[in-house]
């Protein structure tokens, strides 16, 4: 008793089976996390330490290198990248995509406590690290505004409050307050008056320390009572530090507010944010590389309504460049496409079918098997994205092709006059190979893709689960619930489709012209095939025609790398000279983000400034109904940001898919780096100087920043010997006054606040003020710097930048619209060559350019790998080196269908096109099995001559192919339209679907009996029956 007579039966228990899989997959799909793409995230760390007041190559060759080469031992590891810049070092550890990156926290952690000894001593706070991607754009900004409260008020909830509930959050990394204005109590000290006081600023810092302690004093304890000691309270605002005594002079108290201005301020004076042009403080929530953006969106979401209610009134709340949304409207326009499908699919059913009972039964098996396939997923950890449903949009056509294909031979059965339930039983019997082999060989094309190496490899995983899980379950219902279903509702002999009479057993007006139409195709098809038959070296010559021209176009169509999304949001950089002071900055970032703002796409501007010469913006556009494509969008700003001078701006798209760690200001990245780091920048200009003049090229930059001005201090040793002043006494002066030093703590009830010692501003903006700082020499006298130092000025790094421990130049850079990422890399390895770049120089392209590279290695090999899994299977299930070569004969013409439909729709070929072309073998091949079978069994068992045999199968076929490849066509055709959010991602698969199967349907139908018949002598007789066995033996 074979599965499709337990079935006939068995109806009640196929029943409940049927439902119990529609309950599971309908409580997965309730319960599936929704994402973007699949978690396919590499882990990332990054680490941060800051030394206020250093100069970059301080920063890097004191705090950077050591840390580099502790972090070098780490196992796993695959790219290290820091940036010194004044006062902070940030640093990018990339590793392998097999490490967990739990995991290589805690070798991060111990790596910085080994490190520790070898950091200066001035560092008061340790690195700190982050489970964190910092080239990934936050998934969400909460932006703080308020008319009423001071800056500084507002700082104080978004740290104390906000951040620290939200950083608690599962998948949260961290949350970055920017545009930061913490309290703080500033000391500007006036050179003039401190010199006229014999005051040094060393004096100044030491008397603010000791007056502001906060050191415990001890208890009373008596023999009834315990008293704590408790000292006068901290001075907590400037008002009080005005006071300060700081030193005696001729018996006469020295104040602070003699020799200095004391003001309430902020911590850091160079940040500032806004939103919408108005003074904001913004709280950047960046998630972790595995988290899920919709869960992590979600959970901030529930606890705003608690923060309204602690908040004060005047404080507003705004949630802007929510990530999910994006994500929420993909998906839910992907449920679109795939009720579409649904719908089609049917239609298609009915046409052929033309009987309600009849289409009922393969539209039933079209739910189960997805669902079942969903709660499969679920159960397997994956999550609902645009590749797992995109996958579920094409399964929907290739689901109900098992179905078909029983069904239809169900019906043939009854025509010949057999009773529903003998009909069952004999047709469902007949086609359990051919569905076995369908699907199994169908599946097989996906076997390589589990083998895919890589981010790529990760992320269709996922697509190859959901379409094989979709097949297999389809395949164990088509032989369980349709025959079933077949044997209960199907009415005896109903002439379905009675070709010497057409009229008979019709119902329906389409119905009739319907089959009085596909009659007259199939006469003409069975024409044709006679010609092609008779002719078969011109079919031959046209098989060998596609194959060479699969070759040609194969090689000659643009490579892309993944298609662009347009995601509605875009990250900008800004850029202006590098001796720009912070005020001209400032001004500067205001005036382009008011320009933004009055393009009629865009709908929120958050920009932010931090120091030295870049800003960056966060931009959201309005919803796309109301606004021209993202590539129109872009070229507009850049034309309007032009206008503004001082200034360079470089646009980002906000991407999904997001690769590598190194945060650049374009989105793909070729990188320079050198043990002689002296020529390194002159090679890269040369490379910008190139791309810039090149058309294919946007926003064309580097991280390399070598201009910035530098006051050089040239300090005569002798003369400063001869007056007792020593070297380490002077920097500390220059410190104290420049470096925005902090001296003492304020202890408050939430948060604890700096005392920063500064020179006064008028003694702090040009050369001079360097000389007119004092320092106590041995002898207790106060000596002028102007005494024994001079000034020079000079031109220096204001950032330093290494890859690997080796100096680097990384060129960030965008494509033109319509510019395929394989012709630009192409483009720059044609520069490298012509150039003669020296040996010493290594370069390598970075994220998503160096996935791109390693990718292209990979595609053919997969296509190839997917053949020869198909070939290996097929020779097993028929017992022939010979006819799986017939079947795969028909996929060159579907490769060429694709290529040419992508070239004509002027797409490059990207990795989700390269999948579309993998499910096209699949579909492709169902063909030729079903007439091969047919053919063979025919004469195997029936004795009829090759040409009968494959001839009666092509026409006995023909109508199963047809429907078969119109339910496939369906269910790829609305993925080919491109509608809705996220499409720009699903087009490309859809149209080299829809291409591929209407060519190689047209050619497959003449060339595969062709070569059948041209190998078939060749083929041998299949397994070995008992009588050959016997003969065998006898040989022996």
């Amino acid at each position: 008793m074979n599965l499709s007579e337990l079935s006939i039966r068995r109806p009640t228990m196929v029943v409940l089976l049927s439902l119990s899989i529609i309950l599971a997959g309908v409580l997965a799909y309730l319960q599936i996390p929704v994402a973007a793409l699949p978690s396919y995230n590499t882990p990332v760390i990054n680490v941060s330490a800051d030394l206020a007041g250093a100069s970059p190559e301080t920063m890097a060759s004191s705090v950077a290198l050591p840390l580099e080469k502790q972090f070098s031992t780490i196992s796993g590891l695959s790219l290290i990248t820091s940036t010194s810049t004044l006062g902070n070092t940030s640093l990018t550890l990339e590793f392998d995509a097999s490490i967990n990156v739990n995991e290589a926290a805690v070798d991060v952690q111990a790596a910085l406590l080994r490190a520790q000894r070898q950091l200066p001593t001035e560092m008061t706070d340790l690195p700190s690290y982050r489970k964190v991607n910092p080239a990934d754009a936050p998934v969400l900004f909460i932006q703080l505004t308020s008319p009423s409260l001071n800056l500084s008020d507002l700082n104080d909830y978004a740290e104390n409050l906000i951040a620290p509930s939200l950083s608690t959050l599962p998948g949260v990394a961290q949350v970055i307050v920017n545009g930061q204005k913490r309290f703080a109590v500033r000391v500007r000290a006036r050179a003039d008056l401190m010199n006229a006081r014999n005051l040094t600023m060393d004096e100044l810092a030491t008397a603010l320390r000791t007056s502001n302690t906060n050191s415990p004093l001890g208890i009373l304890d008596g023999p009834s009572q315990t008293l704590t000691i408790q000292g006068n309270p901290q001075m907590m605002k400037a008002a009080d530090f005005a006071e300060l005594i700081v030193a005696t002079r001729n018996g006469q108290p020295v104040r602070l507010k003699e020799v200095a201005e004391v003001e309430d301020s902020f911590q850091s004076i160079k940040a500032a944010g806004s939103f919408n042009g108005e003074r904001s403080i913004s709280l950047m929530v960046q998630r972790q590389p595995d988290a899920n953006t919709v869960q992590v969106v979600d959970g901030v979401r529930r606890l705003l309504p608690g923060f309204k209610e602690q908040l004060p009134q005047s404080i507003q709340i705004s949630l802007v460049n929510d990530r999910s949304l994006s994500i929420r409207e993909a998906i839910h326009d992907v449920n679109l496409t795939l009720a579409l499908t649904v719908v089609l699919v049917v239609l298609v059913i009915f046409l052929f079918l033309h009987r309600a009972a009849a289409t009922f039964i393969p539209a039933v098996t079209m739910p189960i098997s997805l669902l079942g396939a969903l709660a499969l997923l679920y159960w397997l950890g994956y999550s609902l994205d645009n590749v797992s449903l995109l996958g579920i949009t094409l399964a929907v056509g290739l689901v109900v092709d098992d179905a078909i294909v029983v069904l239809e031979n169900i019906v043939r059965h009854i025509e010949m006059g057999k009773k529903p339930i003998r009909a069952s039983l004999d047709g469902a019997k007949e086609m359990g190979f051919t569905i076995i082999s369908i699907s199994v060989s169908l599946v097989a094309v996906f076997i390589p893709i589990f083998f895919m190496p890589g981010v790529i490899g990760l992320l269709f995983h996922e697509f190859a689960v959901v379409v094989s899980l979709a097949v297999l379950v389809s395949a164990i219902v088509s032989l369980t619930l349709v025959p079933m279903l077949a044997s209960r509702f199907l009415p005896a002999d109903s002439r379905e489709h009675n070709d010497s009479d057409p009229s008979h057993g019709e119902k329906s007006f389409i119905g009739r012209h319907f089959e009085a139409g596909f009659t007259r195709l199939r006469n003409g098809y069975v024409f044709m095939l006679d010609k092609a038959l008779a002719h078969r070296n011109v079919v031959l010559g046209v098989a060998v025609v596609t194959f060479a021209l699969t070759v040609i176009l194969y090689s000659t169509i643009p490579k892309g790398f993944f298609p662009e999304e347009d995601l509605g949001q875009i990250q900008v950089n800004t850029e202006a000279s590098e001796d720009i002071s912070s005020e001209a900055l400032l001004a500067l970032q205001n005036r382009m983000a008011e320009v933004i703002r009055a393009d009629p796409s865009v709908q929120d501007v958050t920009s932010f400034v931090g120091g030295g010469n870049t800003g960056r913006m966060f931009m959201v556009l309005k919803p796309r109904s109301e606004r021209p494509k993202m590539p129109v969008v872009l070229e507009n700003l850049r034309r309007a940001t032009s206008a503004v001078p001082g200034m360079a701006v470089y646009f980002r798209p906000v991407q999904n898919l997001q690769l590598g760690g190194r945060q650049s200001k374009s989105r793909y990245q070729y990188t320079l780096q050198s043990v002689s780091p002296d020529a390194l920048n002159d090679w890269a200009e040369k490379f910008i100087a190139g791309m810039r003049a090149d058309p294919a090229f946007r926003d064309v930059t580097s991280d390399s920043q070598i201009k910035g001005l530098q006051a050089s201090l040239k300090i005569d040793r002798d003369k400063a010997n001869l007056l007792g002043v020593q070297m380490s006494d002077i920097r500390t002066a220059l410190y104290s006054a420049f470096g925005e030093r902090q001296v003492s703590t304020i202890y408050s009830s939430a948060a604890s606040y700096y005392v920063i010692l500064e020179a006064a501003t008028a003694d702090r903006q040009y050369d001079d003020a360097l000389t007119r700082v004092s320092v106590r020499s041995k002898s207790g006298e106060l000596v002028k710097l102007s005494s024994i130092a001079r000034v020079e000025r000079t031109i220096g790094p204001t950032s330093v930048n290494h890859q690997g421990q080796l100096q680097a130049v990384t060129i960030a850079f965008n494509l033109a619209p319509d510019v395929p990422l394989g012709i630009a890399t192409g483009k720059i390895d044609v520069m490298s060559k012509d150039m003669n770049l020296p040996a010493s120089i290594i370069t390598r392209y970075g994220g998503d350019a160096a996935v791109f590279q390693s990718s292209q290695a990979s595609q053919i090999i997969l296509i190839i790998a997917a053949l020869a899994v198909i070939y290996v299977l097929l020779g097993v299930l028929y017992e022939s080196y010979i006819h799986p070569l017939t079947i795969l004969a028909g996929l060159p013409s579907a490769a060429v269908g694709a290529l040419l439909t992508l070239r004509l729709f002027n797409m490059d070929l990207t990795m989700i096109a390269i999948i579309g072309i993998l499910m096209l073998i699949g579909i492709v091949k169902k063909n030729a099995i079903m007439m091969i079978d047919f053919a063979l069994h025919a004469q195997r068992n029936e004795g009829m001559s090759p040409p009968e045999a494959i001839r009666q199968a092509c026409i006995l076929r023909f109508r199963p192919i047809m429907m078969t490849t119109a339910a496939a066509l369906m269910g790829a055709l609305p993925i080919a339209l491109g509608l809705g959010a996220g499409a720009e991602l699903r087009q490309p698969l859809g149209l080299a679907v829809v291409g591929g199967l209407i060519f190689s349907q047209v050619i497959t139908l003449f060339i595969t009996p062709v070569i059948y018949l041209f190998l078939d002598r060749f083929s041998g007789t299949g397994p070995l029956t008992d009588e050959q066995l016997v003969a065998l033996d006898n040989k022996a």
